[in-house]
């Protein structure tokens, strides 16, 4: 169980931590609430590239979780910030759905449908990923493009099993092209991390990191000394710990037992 005294902010995974697919967790509702009643900070931070801000955070709502836009990050959003920052005169050749599209529209940055014409090709999840997408990735990194991908999650949850995921089609154009990754923007990256304190306005030991994978949310965390909860309602298990050798600070079967300690006084 988690002190909520030590922290002034909680940072949220969705899939597998907040929701599965279009069901609402155990706990998780309750949690958020508990956590707002006593004047503290709260971040969702997820690594879906399929969703907006806008997108995610109706979602929220439609599962009954109180938020506010400013309250949600997504890896589209966090891929648009990105790019502002180090990239603002880019024509940028997407293979992802439209919320990337719609996220970088809202900067103003620039997007090309020719391959020829990209610096860069940003990956994010598509499932309508085919051979011809491939083959349009390939020929701009290929001729000189940098390739960028939101998020390193090779599959994700859903309810029955798992879906593969932005890591796998962008290993399939790197593949092809013969050309390295150039950057992933995603959780566990220090950059998401700054994001996350840009934010938030709060010390790096004052924020938990609340996520059901290791090699994301709680790499999230070693990575930019932040604190970590795994919650095991998604991909890890406790053997993952030890295989991969990556230690959380707490580790609770799922929201519910977050702060069972104070909900039931």
């Amino acid at each position: 169980m988690v002190n909520i005294d030590h922290y002034d902010a909680f940072c949220f995974d969705l899939d597998g931590t907040i929701f599965l697919g279009d069901e609402i967790l155990p706990g998780a509702k309750d949690s958020v609430d508990f956590i707002r009643a006593q004047g503290k900070k709260v971040l969702f931070i997820t690594n879906s590239p399929t969703l907006t801000r806008k997108g995610c955070q109706e979602k929220l709502e439609r599962l009954g979780v109180a938020s506010s836009i400013e309250e949600v990050f997504t890896a589209s959003y966090i891929a648009a910030l990105y790019f502002t920052k180090y990239f603002p005169e880019s024509s940028v050749y997407v293979v992802g759905e439209k919320a990337i599209k719609e996220e970088f529209k809202q900067f103003s940055l620039q997007l090309t449908e020719a391959p020829l014409e990209a610096t860069h090709v940003i990956v994010g999840l598509d499932r309508s990923f085919n051979y011809e997408k491939l083959n349009a990735a390939m020929t701009a990194v290929r001729n000189g493009a940098k390739l960028i991908v939101t998020n390193p999650d090779p599959f994700c949850p859903v309810p029955g099993g798992f879906i593969s995921d932005t890591l796998a089609i962008a290993r399939a154009i790197e593949t092809a092209s013969g050309h390295d990754i150039f950057k992933v923007i995603g959780k566990p990256s220090t950059f998401y991390g700054d994001m996350i304190l840009t934010q938030l306005n709060v010390s790096r030991e004052r924020c938990l990191i609340i996520g059901d994978r290791l090699e994301t949310d709680i790499m999230l965390g070693k990575l930019n000394a932040f604190r970590t909860c795994l919650v095991l309602t998604g991909v890890a298990s406790h053997e993952d710990i030890e295989k991969l050798n990556i230690f959380p600070d707490y580790i609770i079967q799922g929201l519910q037992s977050m702060f069972a300690h104070l909900l039931k006084s």
